[in-house]
């Protein structure tokens, strides 16, 4: 039986970050020993807690992650545990996989034990398999809860959070399986608890404190993306909106048609494999090296299309997640927050960057040399050391200094320019779609074959310079670490495309699948700032880009390959509608420099632990936030901690779930009676909605 006196905490969202602030609850309550207070831990979570939604066990095994076995945990793992209170559960993902191999992991079915022992450590994981590893590490971690802890999921989605004091008066019905909460005449005693949780069966639950872990959300469309479903409606065509990819019914894409794609990040990868391999096509090595694709007959002609005209890069082909060649000694942490314990208050363009980009050029400059010596006009190690010394240069003249070193040691078409990067076909014009989908298919090939030359690959390390240095920047950057100015002109306005686009891209293996797939003929490519729109006269949709003039591309099916919009103010979450609505909660907002307020993606909220700012702009005590409604403070919030590195560096959400289950014990600490008498029956209880 439940200690009804127990301090009840609410979890909304049992995805990834939801199970961390499980975990750092229970390890900081076993690190306080007798002195801890009985707690209740109740997750609202209408999926399987641990993988939630997005990581659901049983979708396709052909949606891989974009990161290898060996980045990811949700538990402190290793040596950044010792700052923290011991995980209870302290593997990362590739330790489980390794268990799992041992045959010291049960309960995984066939599928799964033969996907781990395919697997090495720098192989990428499908997204069912890590949230088999979520679902195994939640149950884990409960069952290692102090005799003191309960832990209960409610299977149900919350529609509503209301402070009791505000709620509707009188005791709701208990929520049916969970017999232990309920009064004699099933009602639920609230007993002052500060939060009351209506769940989409009507069913209510009392809570003192409550963490939001919500995760990806629903959104309205934008008012483009309306008007292309509105023509879809009224002229019986087809307009996929932006979804979770695991949602989408891809077998209604009928074969042989065309299907216009756009977007050309993570999400096109997964509508690709599905309608092609997933389908029965067949890719194979060819005789050059260069996979090749056997089509089932069953595919659609699918026809893509981004701003930038070209997919994201593939990642290297490492066996680690940083190059291992790649060191920062610009855009160290020391340098990069000194800003910050000075008391000033950096721009990102004139003080972060710099760093940065020196980083960048150096990893690019001296693989470059060590790979390549003869493409130089001067020797290598000559050249190097007028580098070395050019970037080291103080104040803004470090560029210009390391321009003209690099002007006269390398030939023009080996320089980098990293902002190029972001648009690698601007200003040229294309006399058709074919011209342009070749000129796509040489990019396309000449990325896989870097990828495969993994730390040999100069642009594949300006890349990884470009990806370790972001781990430092998100921490310099965090919790009003640079202006507000800068944060939407600058660090999101050209940074934030250009390094997703270079190094958040797919496993290398997509990128030679979509080459093969080109060759085959399947896939073919609009052009870069594409349109889309209903063409009237057709009756279709239709797509063109203004530098490919000689071609556009029709079609009964337009699919947008995304994720819903992350931002709360555009939710078409029930919960952050009545959360808004009411004033709870409210938007970020900041001043622009031309005196407009700009709103922010996320939601306000103070310092860590992150509490929740009301609309009139008081902290709410016992209401916090973690992940990707953090947007507003935070800058590329991740799913997942990076095992073996320190917590700062790349474990924010795991420094964030034990910062929330710090202050949420404190709290109930400071209301528990000395004398109070504590216990309750440590399980995981399912307040099922079956009747």
């Amino acid at each position: 039986m439940e200690n009804q006196d127990a301090r009840q905490v609410a979890v909304i969202g049992g995805g990834p970050r939801g199970t961390s602030v499980v975990e750092r609850l229970i390890a900081r309550h076993r690190a306080l020993g007798g002195s801890a207070p009985a707690l209740v831990i109740r997750v609202v979570e209408p999926h399987d807690p641990g993988p939630g939604h997005v990581w659901r066990p049983d979708q396709s095994r052909l949606f891989l992650m974009n990161t290898p076995c060996l980045y990811p945990t949700v538990v402190p793992v290793g040596a950044p545990a010792a700052s923290i209170a011991p995980a209870p559960v302290g593997l990362s993902f590739d330790a489980w996989r390794e268990r799992a191999v041992a045959g010291l992991v049960p309960g995984l079915d066939d599928d799964d034990a033969a996907e781990c022992a395919g697997l090495a450590s720098r192989d990428f994981p499908s997204r069912a398999l890590y949230g088999r590893y979520l679902a195994w590490v939640f149950t884990e971690v409960v069952e290692a809860a102090p005799s003191s802890v309960t832990v209960v999921h409610h299977r149900n989605e919350a529609v509503s959070l209301d402070c009791n004091g505000s709620a509707p008066q009188g005791d709701g019905p208990a929520p049916r399986g969970d017999a232990s909460v309920r009064r004699g005449d099933g009602s639920v005693p609230h007993g002052g608890r500060e939060w009351r949780i209506t769940l989409d069966d009507g069913s209510r639950v009392d809570a003192d404190d409550v963490v939001l872990a919500l995760g990806h959300l629903a959104a309205t469309l934008t008012p483009e993306q309306g008007r292309l479903q509105d023509a879809a409606a009224r002229h019986g065509l087809q307009y996929w909106p932006p979804a979770v990819p695991a949602d989408v019914s891809w077998h209604r894409l009928p074969a042989g048609k065309t299907v216009l794609v756009r977007g050309l990040g993570l999400n096109f990868f997964d509508a690709m494999i599905q309608l092609t391999e997933g389908r029965g096509g067949r890719f194979s090595s060819g005789d050059d090296g260069r996979l090749a694709y056997t089509p089932s007959g069953k595919e659609p002609r699918l026809v893509a299309a981004s701003r930038r005209g070209v997919p994201y890069r593939a990642k290297a082909d490492l066996d680690s997640y940083f190059p291992r060649s790649v060191v920062l000694r610009y855009c160290t942490p020391e340098r990069a927050l000194a800003f910050r314990a000075s008391g000033v208050q950096p721009g990102f363009d004139h003080d972060l960057w710099p760093l940065l980009h020196r980083d960048v050029l150096w990893a690019y400059y001296s693989t470059l040399g060590r790979t390549a010596p003869g493409g130089l006009l001067t020797p290598p190690a000559a050249f190097l050391t007028a580098l070395d010394a050019a970037l080291a240069t103080e104040g803004p003249d470090w560029e210009a200094a390391a321009g003209r070193v690099i002007a006269r040691s390398v030939p023009e078409d080996l320089r980098l320019d990293v902002e190029a990067l972001a648009h690698p076909f601007a200003g040229r014009r294309f006399e058709d779609g074919d011209a342009f989908t070749a000129a796509v298919l040489a990019y396309l090939d000449a990325d896989a074959a870097g990828s495969a030359r993994g730390e040999d690959d100069p642009l594949k390390m300006a890349i990884g310079a470009l990806n370790a240095g972001r781990t430092v920047i998100k921490q310099a950057v965090a919790d009003g670490g640079i202006s507000a100015s800068s944060w939407n002109a600058e660090l999101r306005g050209w940074f934030e495309p250009l390094v997703e686009g270079l190094a958040s891209g797919p496993p290398p293996l997509r990128i030679a699948q979509l080459a093969a797939l080109v060759r085959a003929g399947i896939v073919r490519f609009v052009g870069p700032n594409p349109g889309f729109g209903f063409d009237p006269e057709a009756g279709l949709f239709r797509a063109a880009s203004p530098w490919v003039p000689g071609d556009s591309f029709t079609a009964r099916y337009l699919v947008e390959a995304m994720m819903p919009a992350n931002r709360v103010s555009t939710s078409l979450s029930p919960l952050m509608r009545q959360l808004l609505q009411q004033g709870t909660v409210r938007p970020a907002t900041s001043m622009g420099d031309d005196g407009i307020p700009v709103t922010s993606d996320g939601l306000d909220v103070t310092p860590p632990p992150y509490r929740a700012v009301d609309r009139s702009g008081r902290e709410q005590g016992s209401l916090f936030v973690i992940g990707l409604q953090l947007t507003s403070v935070q800058w590329g919030t991740a799913i997942a901690a990076q095992a073996g590195v320190a917590l700062a560096a790349g474990s924010r959400t795991l420094l964030d779930a034990d910062t929330i289950a710090g202050a949420v014990l404190e709290r109930a600490s400071d209301a528990v009676p000395p004398s109070g008498e504590r216990h309750a029956e440590a399980q995981m209880t399912e307040a099922s909605t079956a009747g």
